[in-house]
């Protein structure tokens, strides 16, 4: 006979799986169990609600102990198939007795249904992305922990959003029925003659770059915080800085998607659709593999420079950005001035490389610093041209550390380079409205690309980033002002950021906008996987 623990098991992982699932869809209304408490009456009943904390986290605690086994059978396959009759049930014996029940209810447990395939977790708080500024419109979050279980929620949700590592500041992965975290997903496969590594769509830049590095490979370059999904970082065009260097997306080689229909489909470069998948924005279906160019790895070393005058960008804005491997411009945009440069630079194994004591003008650091004044360096990764590894240099904060301030918002939008300076100009017109609920901006540069909806679509990018004070009220009125500002420059919003320019502004700044939108009727006919956001910024002009 099995252990009581075994029963206890099957309730607590089907009361969130199929009950959470089918309660709002079903008419489930609970269920009545015989599994008393250390404190219980022997053969006790509970009525537990489909939407009581007992329902959405289980129905007893592992370490309860199980007194008795009258579960009631009818029950327990009015749970599994909640909208059937349990008469109509192909394969079960209404009349089962005890044993036979428990046999099966044992034989359950072990079989695939009570992965996390139906989860469809229901959580008792809202969930919120990384900052804490946007709540998620649903509490239904499916989990699954293999290709086939993603397969099986895409064909059972009529709606569905992808979740990546939450660090989005929109809604672009929000849904009002459900989502789907692909955080089980987390293989990574190098292949050294291809020179591709091949993660699931759960696995971070944190966990990629030191796999990738001990095995003797780098990517060619990573953004500033490296704890974002692969996946969702290059749905969204989210990129580092370099002159020559692409953004994340450039990288990839390959995709598997799950498609609306419950389909794996392989995209590679060069295949029609491609160049509008890897940029998907969530909306070609639910990537579950990413395949990825690497290289040999490198070192890199990092150094600050101070007080550089915003009339260097002038003349010098290319000079300036091309004195490293990767380049960032910090300011508050107060006294004309750019706070900090910071310097990345390559450098052969086994040597250092050599920094000027100046910049054009701006004097070297001699202390490590944060981008933020009065902040604490110790979450930054390493200066002072120390070398070391590739991922170990190019963000800007250390793995496992809190980036910036913790509470904030972020903001960002990408001009054309060669309009760089006209455009610092313009948004520092509005210093005054900026800067009082500003923590920092951020200036870097991206290559262009050939990917659809990459903000950097052919055209090499200058980006102008704003970390925000968590103040969205006072936020939302000068990002208008903003946008106002940058809109001669063609200035196209991040994708994962917040931004309030209309769907009618966005539409002319994507030459592939139609081809993006053919690409999704193909593979979302009926638009499972569009959400509030994709509807409003894809389809609203």
């Amino acid at each position: 006979m099995p252990r009581p623990w075994l029963l206890v098991q099957v309730f607590k992982r089907l009361s969130g799986a199929i009950g959470a699932d089918c309660n709002s869809q079903c008419g489930w209304s609970g269920i009545t169990i015989g599994v008393a408490g250390e404190n219980a009456a022997p053969g006790a009943l509970r009525h537990v609600e489909p939407h009581s904390t007992e329902a959405g986290t289980g129905l007893v605690p592992y370490a309860t102990r199980v007194d008795q086994y009258e579960i009631g059978y009818q029950a327990f396959l009015l749970l599994l198939y909640p909208c059937q009759a349990a008469a109509e049930m192909p394969g079960w014996d209404v009349n089962m007795d005890k044993r036979e029940f428990l046999k099966t209810s044992g034989a359950f447990l072990a079989g695939t249904m009570l992965s996390q395939l139906a989860s469809g977790d229901q959580q008792t708080t809202p969930r919120t992305n990384w900052s804490g500024n946007y709540a998620y419109s649903t509490d239904r979050l499916h989990q699954p922990q293999t290709v086939e279980e993603v397969r099986q929620v895409v064909k059972s949700c009529s709606k569905l959003k992808a979740l990546g590592a939450r660090h989005s500041f929109n809604g672009i992965a929000d849904s009002t029925e459900n989502q789907i975290s692909l955080t089980h997903l987390n293989q990574m496969v190098l292949d050294r003659e291809s020179r591709t590594v091949t993660v699931g769509a759960g696995v971070t830049y944190s966990q990629l770059a030191p796999y990738l590095y001990g095995q003797g490979y780098a990517l060619h370059n990573l953004a500033s915080l490296p704890g974002i999904t692969v996946a969702g970082a290059i749905a969204t065009a989210t990129h580092g800085s370099g002159i020559k260097n692409g953004n994340l997306a450039t990288a990839v080689s390959g995709l598997k998607v799950v498609t609306a229909n419950g389909e794996v489909v392989s995209l590679s470069r060069g295949r029609e659709g491609f160049q509008g998948a890897v940029v998907g924005l969530g909306g070609v279906g639910v990537v579950t593999k990413v395949t990825l160019d690497v290289q040999p790895a490198y070192q890199v070393s990092q150094v600050i420079y101070e007080n550089l005058a915003m009339d260097q960008l002038e003349h010098h804005l290319d000079e300036i950005f091309a004195s490293g491997y990767s380049v960032s411009l910090f300011t508050d945009w107060q006294h004309h001035r750019i706070s900090q440069v910071w310097v990345k630079q390559r450098v052969p194994q086994g040597s250092s490389a050599r920094f000027a004591p100046e910049l054009f003008g701006a004097k070297l650091a001699t202390t490590k610093l944060h981008p933020l004044p009065g902040h604490s360096a110790e979450s930054c990764t390493e200066q002072l041209g120390i070398p070391g590894p590739w991922y170990e240099r190019l963000p800007h904060f250390r793995i496992g550390f809190t980036p910036s301030s913790g509470a904030e918002l972020q903001s960002e939008y990408l001009i054309p380079r060669g309009r760089g300076y006209e455009a610092i100009l313009a948004v520092e017109q509005l210093r005054d409205h900026v800067t009082p609920h500003l923590f920092i901006s951020e200036l870097r540069t991206i290559d262009a690309d050939d990917l659809w909806m990459s903000t950097a679509y052919q055209r090499p990018s200058m980006a102008i980033h704003f970390t925000w004070k968590p103040e969205w009220p006072a936020v939302k009125t000068v990002l208008p002002m903003i946008e106002e500002k940058l809109a001669p420059f063609d200035a196209r919003p991040h994708w994962g950021k917040l931004f309030t320019i209309s769907p009618s502004k966005i539409k002319p700044l994507y030459a592939q906008m139609s081809s993006y939108q053919g690409l999704l009727a193909h593979y979302d006919p009926q638009g499972k996987f569009r959400n509030r956001f994709l509807s409003t910024n894809i389809y609203g002009a």
